[in-house]
């Protein structure tokens, strides 16, 4: 048993610290001078405090009339359309009762936007997919600008809106705040049986109505989708990072632990107000330091999480004030254990991984390994070590129990000095082409190198008419370029999958290079993502031509186009970003100044930070 970092995450912590010290410096003595002496509401006129409360109860109304009971803002991102947030629909009225039964105050301060990624796949929606978790971000500060609150519950799961809350609370990083989840739906058509059939579909096997039944046995009830994509990863994540009450991420929902994990919420965040003095007051701007990222970055390493998250934390990052650049990811993922085979990387789903022993063992071994900071603050009480233990209901209420100190199935979950490989599963490439991240948890090792001619693309929908006149069927790197956050928001290009996973499993040597994202269902195809600079940023991707022989080498960190730099730069780019005006359609056009505005991928393509 170790409480000492890895060398490794020491020094890159250590390394993060130093990068950060002005922003971080300037960013706590922000927060610092937010911090009312009581309560914020305090200082508003006497108009302004009774809009707040005109709608309230009598006993609500008196205690917030007074300077000694705690308000919490709920901020939701409730909505009935997506299955992981549909739960969500009366969290509100039983944190509210809970909050006040505590003693305290709640008040639903404003809801967020939440887009269904699996629904906008490949359609036009998806373009506004990224931008949305910086309109999340922005929403939830809407909500907390009232002056109203000591502290803040999130209630929300998926993609996008996780990091959106969060960049959006660290805004009012004075605050203590705590996010809610929901859990995932039941297990239904198993993941694989699921992955044949739509590689059957891309093949012309099957219709679509048969497809579409192995869809809706996948998809099929209220709760988060169970395969071990970006909503999953954000739920780890968050209890890593201490914000997640320990264990409370994959406990189903409509059960009594999760009703129970739900109010243990909405009393513990009255707890860490700033009303309940300075021993207890946590808020989540101090919360958030660079010992907090690096955990969540090792436990995403440590799972084979979303690369979304390359993006995610560095901008979650960068709201407080801390530069996490994709050269720590690198150097963590070097000495960070796989620990699990989750579907993309496995056949198996995040209540497997739950009934395994999940969180709790997860946690357990790598705070054992030192590969994660035990003294890194929580909302669950002290430090991580916290989050060894699990929930449990008894007949006196919820409590917390030592988790397992074995995994219930090694073919899911595995000790430290056990991986499914010794090292995590992201890495980075690099060369004459740019940077870019590659997820190699799911791609073989014969497959995580490349040397082959390129075939250039400017969109899904050109890669799938040539996949389908069969003038893919060899050995060849797809490049799909102008798909960045400049050039049409950065959508995720997950249908890009069946189609290469077919070419590879005709005995082609197939990778893909894009500027665009594959989200956290990419799987066995060797992708090169995020590829910075972008091809609309004039990124040598912008140069590349058909037959040029591209080499990709996952282990060797390698992304170069067999080209001298100066026959390279001599080519004349290829345009293929939307002009001002032509992107319409979908709601698109209102979103035009943020894909003006947008940062490099490198930065965590964020508009707001």
């Amino acid at each position: 048993m170790s409480t000492t970092p890895h060398p490794v995450v020491a020094r890159v912590t250590r390394r993060v610290a130093e990068r950060s010290a002005g922003r971080r410096a300037a960013y706590l003595r922000r927060i610092a001078e937010a911090k009312a002496a009581g309560p914020a509401r305090a200082a508003l006129g006497c108009a302004n405090l009774a809009h707040g409360f005109a709608a309230c109860g009598p006993l609500e109304k008196l205690r917030l009339r007074g300077e000694e009971t705690p308000n919490i803002a709920i901020v939701s991102a409730y909505n009935d359309m997506l299955s992981a947030h549909q739960p969500l629909k009366d969290y509100p009225d039983r944190i509210k009762a809970a909050v006040a039964a505590a003693g305290g105050t709640a008040q639903f301060a404003g809801g967020v936007p939440a887009m269904c990624d699996g629904i906008t796949q490949g359609r036009a929606g998806m373009e506004l997919s990224l931008f949305s978790r910086d309109v999340v971000a922005m929403a939830t500060a809407v909500a907390l600008s009232h002056d109203m609150f000591d502290g803040a519950l999130l209630l929300g799961v998926c993609d996008k809106i996780v990091p959106g809350l969060v960049i959006g609370a660290l805004s009012f990083g004075h605050l203590p705040v705590i996010l809610v989840p929901a859990g995932p739906m039941p297990s239904g058509l198993p993941n694989a049986e699921k992955a044949k059939v739509r590689k059957r579909y891309a093949a012309g096997e099957i219709g679509r109505d048969e497809l579409l039944e192995a869809e809706a046995g996948s998809y099929h009830a209220p709760g988060t989708c169970t395969f071990y994509g970006t909503a999953n990863s954000n739920q780890l994540l968050m209890e890593a990072m201490g914000l997640h009450l320990p264990g409370a991420s994959f406990v189903p929902p409509g059960t009594e632990l999760r009703d129970a994990l739900t109010d243990a919420a909405a009393r513990r965040v009255l707890e860490l107000t700033a009303l309940k003095g300075d021993d207890a007051y946590l808020p989540i701007g101090e919360m958030l330091d660079e010992r907090a990222f690096v955990n969540g970055v090792v436990a995403l390493l440590a799972t084979g999480g979303s690369t979304n998250h390359t993006l995610h934390l560095v901008a979650m990052a960068a709201a407080a004030g801390i530069e996490l650049t994709w050269d720590d990811f690198d150097e963590l993922s070097a000495v960070t254990p796989l620990l699990t085979r989750l579907y993309p990387n496995g056949t198996a789903d995040v209540n497997h991984f739950h009934a395994a022993g999940g969180t709790a063992f997860l946690i357990g071994e790598l705070l054992d390994a030192g590969l994660l900071h035990e003294d890194a603050r929580t909302v669950g009480g002290g430090t991580l070590a916290a989050y060894r233990q699990a929930p449990r209901l008894t007949p006196d209420g919820l409590t917390w129990e030592p988790g397992p100190r074995t995994s219930g199935d090694t073919d899911v979950l595995r000790p430290v000095d056990e991986p499914f490989d010794p090292q995590g599963g992201l890495r980075t490439v690099r060369g004459n082409l740019g940077r870019a991240v590659i997820k190699v948890s799911a791609v073989r090792p014969e497959h995580r190198a490349i040397e082959a001619p390129a075939r250039v693309f400017g969109s899904q929908e050109e890669l799938h008419r040539a996949f389908s006149a069969g003038e893919l069927d060899r050995d060849v790197v797809v490049v799909v370029r102008h798909q960045g956050p400049r050039a049409n928001g950065m959508p995720e290009l997950h249908r890009l999958t069946p189609p290469l996973s077919v070419l590879q499993d005709r005995g082609h040597r197939v990778a893909l290079v894009t500027d665009g994202r594959m989200s956290g269902a990419s799987g066995t195809v060797p992708a090169a993502i995020h590829v910075s600079p972008e091809a609309a940023a004039d990124g040598p991707l912008a140069r590349l031509r058909d037959g040029d022989i591209v080499r990709l080498d996952a282990d060797k960190g390698l992304l170069e186009v067999l080209l001298s730099d100066e026959e390279l730069a001599a080519r004349e780019p290829h345009g293929g970003a939307p002009a001002q005006g032509e992107w319409t359609g979908t709601g698109r056009e209102l979103f035009d100044v943020f894909r003006l505005a947008v940062g490099p991928a490198e930065r965590g393509a964020g508009v707001v930070v």
